[in-house]
């Protein structure tokens, strides 16, 4: 384990260089045409055995020297429809209007070292160690795509990291059980009838139906959910009328919905449903809902998540492993955990005076480089010890 340690140190540089060039060359999700071409390149220099998925990703797979059994390490690779605001870095991104505003560029980055550090010591692996470079997270639809063309066949533990701002760089988090929320998407269309400003009581104000129910649909989760079940309702957007002296015909609201348990997404989105027909009906309106299941809940396995505190503590130090609570973020790598047990830790690349605790999502959003070979790392010890450890 020392060995690997001082691989993955020698090949800091090497790291750092693929971050970067990933950075600056951002794919958005389905995509990542380019970053697909280059880590199939970059695996097949290292003789690792690979296959295309569709239309994008790759799947690979290293067979160790010893017979075992086989788990998935996972990346993903899209980036965010976000203008990168700063201007201070050489590797800032190419294309105004997309830039990996998430980490993602440091997840492939770190898998693909995490591959060449366990291809040096192959003939040591007792088992197998499959790659998932995966698309389209940021949309929610890839993992999924990917457990369908095969990804998880034959798979009997997953792990997947993700890189992030709002911890000290050098940190590690992986909650016991519960980690990410469930994140779905709905949208609500409101009816009324059109009419002058001037002449109020001969129309139906779309307006008067969409602010009504964008207060009131908040006491979905404030007075009808078990305080005790966390949950969020947000509505982010909202596009009604034409004109100011035009009363509204039509209003349209889009917005999401984050909790951990299954009962409490079901009814959040029947209450929904609800309080849209009864509000619109109110005004003499009507309403449509679309409600969309996103990811799910990703729900690590205690084993799994055990063994990542207790590497934390062996390879990183005893004040490594961080403590937190769960984020209402969503994460499709959910996908996976319902096909095998596995885990998704957090790798801290926060640091003030680098100034990259911007949050996720920012244009101004950067890493703590020195958090890619915590990564890296976590990757290669994580395959190796669980593979080891569950012959």
């Amino acid at each position: 384990m020392n060995n690997i340690k001082r691989i993955i140190a020698e090949l800091n540089s090497e790291l750092v260089t693929i971050r970067q060039k990933l950075h600056s060359e951002p794919e958005l999700s389905w995509e990542e045409y380019e970053t697909t071409n280059y880590v199939a390149a970059y695996l097949e220099n290292l003789g690792i055995p690979y296959r295309r998925t569709e239309p994008t990703g790759i799947i690979a797979e290293l067979k160790g020297g010893r017979e075992g059994k086989t788990i998935a390490l996972r990346a993903d690779m899209d980036a965010l429809s976000v203008y990168e605001i700063r201007e201070d870095i050489p590797y800032r991104s190419k294309t105004d209007g997309k830039m990996h505003a998430c980490g993602h560029d440091a997840h492939t980055a770190m898998l693909l070292i995490a591959a060449k550090t366990l291809h040096t010591v192959q003939e040591e692996i007792e088992g197998t160690v499959r790659f998932i470079f995966q698309p389209a997270e940021e949309v929610a639809t890839g993992a999924k795509a990917m457990v369908e063309q095969g990804a998880m066949k034959g798979v009997d533990n997953v792990f997947g990291i993700h890189i992030w701002s709002q911890i000290n760089t050098g940190k590690i988090q992986c909650n016991k059980g519960p980690a990410f929320a469930s994140a779905d998407i709905f949208k609500v269309r409101f009816k009324g009838q059109g009419g002058h400003a001037a002449v109020p009581h001969d129309a139906i104000d779309a307006v008067m139906i969409a602010s009504t129910f964008a207060l009131n649909v908040q006491t979905v989760v404030a007075r009808t959910v078990n305080p005790l079940q966390p949950a969020v309702l947000t509505i982010g957007k909202m596009e009604v009328g034409t004109r100011f002296n035009v009363i509204a015909e039509n209003a349209i609201l889009e917005g999401t919905v984050r909790c951990f348990d299954k009962e409490v997404r079901s009814h959040i989105e029947a209450q929904i449903r609800h309080y849209a027909e009864q509000i619109a009906s109110l005004y003499g309106g009507t309403a449509e809902v679309v409600y969309e299941y996103g990811t799910q809940a990703v729900n690590n396995d205690v084993a799994s998540a055990s063994l990542v505190e207790r590497l934390a503590a062996e390879h990183f130090g005893a004040e490594a492993y961080h403590v937190d609570d769960p984020t209402m973020g969503g994460e499709d790598f959910s996908f996976y955990l319902d096909e095998v047990p596995g885990c998704f830790a957090l790798v801290g690349s926060g640091n003030t005076v680098k100034d990259t605790r911007w949050a996720h999502h920012n244009g101004h959003f950067n890493i703590d480089e020195d958090g890619l070979r915590v990564g890296a790392e976590l990757y290669v010890q994580y395959a190796l010890t669980w593979l080891s450890e569950n012959k």
